[in-house]
């Protein structure tokens, strides 16, 4: 009796001191064997949204600061009925998500958390240092007979990327779109790509981020912009369920065509890096390469978001940086012809509300994706300064002329001071300088090509024309 007794009593007081240290590890749920990643990104306002991808039936629990909470099921495992998508119905299938994603508010002034064994980062009050990069997924696309050698380290090198930056130790990191390219199978005449997982469901998210990029996505929350390849018809399911940072609900999960108008937007919104600074997020997935008429529903639509953003700018003592995946004030290079400007759908819009200045006052630095290099460009013309970040692991663009033409502006009524640029693989860090920000450009094995400073909207960067990767 007293040996049994002795017993009971120990294992009560072990669930106790368990349950007071806050382990969550007698919880079957929050076990490492269920739950695969789990990571932080940030909401409107600098909010701070944990989420995980667990194969259990039930939410693990979230430790935070101590106190344990069942995180709340965002998006249930499931295989939604096959809708079109921006491949022929031959080259697609359904998309198929064996896991569910959960997900729980965390305090903004929280001093730790974690899933079972997994710390999460989480934000700072005055971060110091943003890793910044977009376009990086790999591709594999039939339209465009591109079928990258995702099985190369060298060809598609993300994973690379992201642990020469997570060795950065970032607080943020802030993606401008297109994390998913793997959108049709792979010829099994083509060695580079042989086996890969293709399609818009949860093993292609995996491969193409989830999996490469698990160093950076330890190492800091995420601000997440969306690009075009997380539109609707290409891997917006997968986007709606494990980055967009609002309520997931049946108008926005992309599963359903006829509720695309709805999906396929979302309202602008800012994340703050301290008290002197925020990024506004605009999602510009949909945007394609034309002018808009000013009747069309997609430019009612944008015009709304950019009035939204013109709201978020217009606040007192703030720096604003505007965040979209699509180039405004930025080039595409073009492979035996001059390159071509900015975004035409945006800059109707952008026109009709800004005339030539395009932006609303108060945006004082742009930053986009889409285009596969790196460009840091300054105005004579009163403009935003413009940085390009897309050379994150999709195939690189050719490189832009150099010396780049004088004569050739990226929109009517702007005036390029100067341009540096490069056509190799890498990504951006953004560092608190005093009361400013510098701007670094490295390879993707850590070497630093570039150095920028902003001051009264212009760059000033200590190369000038074309960076050698």
């Amino acid at each position: 009796m007293i040996g049994s007794n002795g017993r009971a009593l120990g294992a009560i007081a072990l669930a106790s001191l368990l349950a007071a240290c806050g382990s969550t590890h007698i919880d079957e749920a929050t076990k490492d064997g269920y739950v695969k990643y789990a990571w932080v990104v940030m909401g409107d306002g600098g909010k701070p949204v944990a989420r995980a991808a667990t194969t259990y039936g039930t939410c693990p629990v979230i430790t935070v600061d101590g106190a344990d909470t069942r995180m709340t099921l965002r998006a249930a495992a499931g295989t939604p009925a096959q809708r079109t998508t921006a491949s022929a119905a031959a080259d697609s299938k359904p998309s198929a998500f064996p896991l569910n994603v959960c997900e729980a508010a965390v305090a903004a002034d929280a001093k730790e958390a974690h899933v079972g064994s997994r710390a999460l980062p989480l934000p700072k009050a005055a971060p110091q240092r943003i890793v910044i990069l977009a376009d990086t997924g790999c591709r594999l696309k039939k339209a465009d007979n591109a079928w990258q050698s995702c099985n190369d380290a060298d060809a598609w090198p993300l994973a690379q990327i992201a642990a020469t930056a997570a060795k950065l130790r970032p607080d943020l990191v802030m993606h401008i779109g297109d994390y998913h390219y793997r959108e049709n199978a792979c010829p099994s005449d083509i060695a580079g790509c042989k086996d890969s997982p293709w399609g818009y469901g949860w093993d292609t998210w995996e491969a193409d981020l989830f999996k490469p990029a698990a160093p950076l996505l330890a190492a800091a929350p995420w601000i997440v912009v969306r690009g075009n390849h997380e539109e609707c018809a290409r891997a917006g399911q997968g986007w709606f369920r494990l980055l967009d940072t609002q309520a997931y609900g049946a108008k926005r999960t992309c599963d359903d065509p006829a509720n695309d108008a709805i999906a396929n937007y979302t309202a602008p919104y800012a994340v703050p890096l301290g008290s002197d600074t925020q990024v506004i997020v605009f999602d510009s997935a949909k945007a394609g390469k034309a002018a808009l008429a000013t009747n069309d529903p997609q430019f009612l639509a944008y015009q709304d978001e950019f009035k939204t953003v013109a709201q978020l700018a217009g606040k007192a003592k703030t720096t604003s940086l505007f965040v979209n995946h699509h180039p405004i004030l930025g080039y595409a290079p073009l492979a035996g012809s001059a390159p071509a400007g900015g975004n035409a759908a945006l800059l109707s819009v952008m026109r009709q509300l800004n005339a030539t200045a395009y932006y609303p006052a108060g945006v004082s630095l742009a930053i986009h994706g889409h285009v596969h290099d790196f460009q840091a460009i300054s105005f004579a013309s009163n403009h935003p300064a413009t940085f390009v970040s897309g050379n994150g692991g999709d195939n690189l663009d050719v490189a832009l002329p150099d010396p780049f033409p004088a004569d050739l502006p990226p929109a009517p009524g702007v005036t390029v001071e100067s341009i540096t640029h490069g056509n190799t693989f890498g990504f951006m860090l953004m560092e608190r300088a005093g009361s400013g920000w510098t701007y670094k450009a490295y390879t993707k094995t850590g070497t630093l090509m570039a150095t920028c400073a902003l001051a009264n909207n212009r760059l000033n960067c200590d190369k000038a024309g074309f960076l050698a990767g």
